[in-house]
């Protein structure tokens, strides 16, 4: 399709009440190639302009906006904060966001192109959203920016103008066909646990999968019944609820193809959802959502990580193409042993044998 093309089929399943990375699948395009049709547009409902491509520099100016919502998300969950862009560093193609609300991991290496885009809403009346919108190099938004009421306009409109490059193209390359994880063979089961329990640090596990060449589920698979165990697909929202109810403080993981966004503190407001067929796990807290498709789990497991702190557990998620969903921590700070509460929440969750169904 060319462009014109694009924008006709795109605003016809936007106005049929499809989110932006739903239309865009409807009509057969990425989502970043669906607005990259709009470079240029100056009468069309959805505006975009190109960015410049120094993604550091350009999330450092966005401290003087205030408040702003930051939203990073996959294909089964999505993860939303609002807070102050604020301590950003990097090194190379990895960043980090250490402020009070916005924390998040930024692999800049997946980051292709950046969009402002500003899109005229569906309901005559309400005001525009404008906003900041980051993609892969197959257009699969790895992580998204928005104004919000308490964000200051001027301020963003300076950073718009400082980071636009409106004679800059934006171009996109059709993703691979997904295939299966290759089964690692010839693994040294044994080796693989003793590597396991002289962790001493969780940031280690990516390094020991590599050595072993193992994906992550097939390694809580080696070592289950020592450092991990499988629980039933309702575990996450049981363990929310609790969370909710003891008023325990924990760590949302989500992460893209470029970014891991991290809630810590309290959950409060757990509402499950079924809508059009989708079970969502939604957290409706004031400055943190989370809508999880509760009905795509397909594993969840309690993994246990030694560490120079004590162990650390999370419970973690995987859709039905063997993704990683979302991973749930107690809140701790490095230095700090875990919260015995949460350790108390895990251990309530019935383990599951993960030769059969959950």
């Amino acid at each position: 399709m060319n462009t014109h093309e694009i924008r006709t089929a795109y605003e016809a399943a936007r106005a049929k009440g499809l989110r932006a990375r739903d239309a865009a699948e409807a009509i057969g395009a990425s989502e970043g190639a669906a607005l990259a049709a709009y470079i240029g547009a100056s009468d069309a409902p959805t505006q975009a302009v190109a960015l410049k491509r120094d993604w550091l520099a350009l999330l450092q100016s966005l401290k003087p906006c205030g408040p702003l919502l930051a939203l990073t998300r996959n294909e089964s969950t999505v993860h939303e904060k609002t807070g102050v862009y604020e301590k950003l560093s990097g090194e190379g193609p990895v960043g980090l966001a250490l402020g009070e609300d916005i924390d998040l991991r930024l692999f800049f290496n997946q980051w292709h192109a950046g969009l402002a885009v500003t899109e005229r809403p569906q309901n005559p009346g309400t005001e525009a959203v404008p906003s900041l919108q980051f993609f892969d190099k197959h257009g699969t938004a790895v992580h998204k920016i928005f104004v919000r009421e308490t964000s200051d306009r001027e301020a963003w409109r300076q950073v718009i103008a400082r980071w636009s490059d409106p004679a800059a193209t934006v171009g996109f390359e059709p993703a691979a066909a997904a295939s299966a994880k290759p089964a690692a063979a010839n693994i040294d089961v044994n080796a693989f646990g003793q590597a396991w329990g002289a962790m001493t640090d969780t940031h280690q596990f990516f390094p020991l999968l590599r050595q072993f060449g193992v994906e992550r589920r097939q390694s809580f698979r080696l070592v289950e019944g020592r450092y991990t165990r499988r629980v039933d697909r309702n575990a996450l929202r049981e363990t929310l609820m609790e969370a909710a109810f003891e008023g325990t403080p924990i760590m949302v993981f989500v992460g893209s193809p470029g970014c891991i966004q991290i809630h810590t503190g309290p959950v409060k407001r757990i509402e499950p959802m079924e809508m059009n067929g989708k079970t969502w796990l939604n957290v409706l807290d004031p400055g943190f959502n989370l809508h999880l498709r509760e009905d795509l789990i397909d594993e969840a497991w309690v993994v246990e990580k030694p560490t120079s702190d004590g162990v650390v557990t999370s419970l973690e998620a995987f859709d039905t193409r063997g993704e990683l969903m979302a991973m749930f921590f107690g809140a701790r700070k490095p230095g700090k042993p875990e919260l015995g509460a949460w350790r108390d929440i895990l251990a309530h969750l019935p383990t599951v044998d993960s030769a059969t169904p959950a």
